[in-house]
């Protein structure tokens, strides 16, 4: 009854002081507020406004009081939930008006792998999955900010949120403070957000890069592009059509300069001639950006050159914040899709088996990130087409050409929704190959073999209607079957070229993460810049950064 009298006295203080939902002024001077920070909770952050806020819903302060109250939440949790709420000014920290945050994404998948596969049955919440299942299925949703159960999902998921943390860095990593900012609350400036990232010293000399070393190389690499920033960036270089190999040209000393600063060539090279270290340095920039490394420029990558130093300065943070949502300490098989990268990487516990160059969704049919479990192999598939390509690209086509079914194999079996059900028979000419790798979700999304071999030869690979096309699909069948003595090699190549459809399980599902990097630092300690294809980062920029524009969610 103490506990419940603290929040509840807490609760009314803060709707007396300001209604969380205008995004005001709060009483943190008050008896109540006192002896809420008193037991090491965050005091409300009244600096967070409509105008300011990464989110653009609040919330009111008496809700989560309830909810405290409803659930019976222990005290340990309670006060890092009030906390956690002032901390970010009673804005909602996973819900936003256009749907599910970037982070509600990321941490529910990093959730559910920890429950599935660390087996961390503690962290379960039934009631909190089924609800998440059904919102994460959805890409456009609208939420309003008073919606019981948004609110219920949101204090479920922030529970959970803490539950987690307190569980997986219960030694110190992440300190409380940090803990709140983990799920951005304002906009910021982009160098007084590296800074104070950079800056910050732990007593206990305890930091969360210790635990995540991919988020502690882009931290490295955002002092370096905070210092190239403060000295103010790099030139912008006009035009590269007038240097060629072993001619002298002033644009030559131009790009020397521009890549000594990224690392990409030795600084102290002055001569004007286009010469092996300057074709060196240009092939070392060209695979960072994931160009093939001919050593000559296109006005394409003259435009990756010419992005200002902010703006990776940028990149670089926001891709630290989405590496919070990865697997820090893998335990067996993983597989990682980097949809920007176009690349699939096979991971045994914290070691790479091998990487695998892949096509993704191309924009309107965009591959979604999320988690799910390889569990089936599928030899000499039948390809059933989804009903937009149905409506979209079939139904016009068999309007001009009753016969175009059967020219490409197809056969009609059934209907549904009032349109034909059509399915492609296995063979040499289906869409999907001769093999595909299921991994259930609601987007019906799986990797799958294609006869259009072509595509992988280019460097920008986003051409598929959603699904994941493989380079090497036969590599991936032997590789999740070779503890399997049915399947050698040669009955897998049989199974493929069959033309008879066969489902083989595995007897150890594989995990799977699509994730969305657009900057990382890789084995060899470089860092990695990739298109952002679908927009996120636009989308996240918008939100994180003072003077960008947010965009609405397309």
């Amino acid at each position: 009854m103490k506990k419940l009298l603290l929040y509840l006295a807490f609760g009314t203080t803060m709707l007396a002081a300001c209604n969380a939902q205008t995004g005001g002024d709060a009483d943190d001077n008050s008896p109540e507020g006192r002896a809420v920070t008193d037991k090491k909770i965050s005091k409300r952050d009244a600096g967070i406004t409509r105008t300011n806020a990464y989110n653009d819903l609040f919330l009111d302060s008496t809700a989560l009081v309830n909810y405290i109250a409803t659930n019976k939440v222990p005290d340990s949790i309670a006060r890092r939930l009030t906390s956690f709420y002032n901390a970010r000014n009673y804005q909602y920290a996973w819900f936003a008006s256009d749907g599910l945050t970037e982070q509600a994404r990321g941490f529910w998948n990093l959730l559910d792998y920890t429950i599935n596969h660390v087996k961390d049955s503690s962290l379960r919440d039934k009631a909190l999955q089924k609800r998440m299942d059904a919102l994460t299925s959805e890409e456009s949703l609208r939420f309003s900010a008073g919606d019981k159960n948004t609110l219920q999902t949101e204090f479920q998921m922030s529970t959970a949120f803490l539950k987690y943390m307190l569980g997986y860095y219960a030694d110190g990593q992440v300190k409380r403070k940090e803990m709140e900012r983990f799920i951005p609350r304002k906009k910021e400036d982009a160098q007084y957000l590296a800074d104070s990232l950079l800056t910050k010293k732990h007593k206990d000399n305890k930091y969360y890069e210790d635990v995540n070393p991919a988020y502690g190389a882009l931290k490295q690499e955002a002092g370096r592009y905070l210092d190239i920033v403060r000295k103010g960036g790099w030139p912008q270089i006009a035009s590269i059509k007038d240097i060629k190999p072993g001619a002298a040209s002033p644009v030559n000393l131009q790009l020397k300069h521009r890549l000594a600063m990224t690392g990409d060539m030795p600084a102290g090279d002055t001569s004007a001639v286009y010469n092996d270290t300057l074709e060196q340095g240009i092939r070392n920039f060209q695979e960072r950006m994931g160009y093939t490394p001919t050593g000559k420029l296109t006005d394409a990558q003259l435009k990756d050159l010419n992005v200002s130093a902010q703006t990776r300065l940028e990149q670089i943070l926001m891709n630290m914040e989405r590496m919070r949502w990865m697997p820090v300490a893998p335990s067996g098989n993983l597989i990682v899709v980097n949809i920007p990268e176009f690349v699939l990487h096979v991971y045994e516990g914290k070691e790479k088996a091998f990487d695998m160059n892949v096509v993704v969704g191309k924009e309107g049919h965009s591959t979604m990130m999320f988690n799910g479990d390889l569990n089936q192999v599928v030899f000499s598939p039948y390809w059933n087409v989804p009903p937009s390509i149905v409506r979209n690209e079939i139904l016009p086509k068999l309007s001009s050409n009753p016969g175009y079914l059967e020219s490409q194999n197809m056969e009609q079996v059934g209907t549904e929704g009032g349109l034909p059900r059509i399915r492609q028979r296995p063979g040499p000419d289906n869409a999907l190959g001769r093999v595909k790798f299921l991994f259930p979700n609601s987007f019906n999304i799986y990797f799958h073999d294609t006869n259009a071999k072509g595509i992988f030869s280019k460097d920008k690979r986003a051409y598929s209607h959603g699904c994941i096309r493989l380079s090497e699909p036969e590599k991936m069948a032997q590789y999740l079957l070779r503890n399997d003595p049915q399947w050698d090699p040669a009955s897998i190549e049989s199974a493929m070229n069959s033309g008879t459809e066969k489902y083989v399980r595995l007897k150890n599902a594989v995990p799977v993460v699509i994730t969305y990097y657009t900057a990382w630092v890789d084995e060899r300690g470089r860092l990695n810049f990739r298109d952002d294809i679908y927009g996120h980062d636009r989308d996240l920029a918008g939100k994180m950064f003072t003077g960008k524009k947010q965009t609405a969610k397309r």
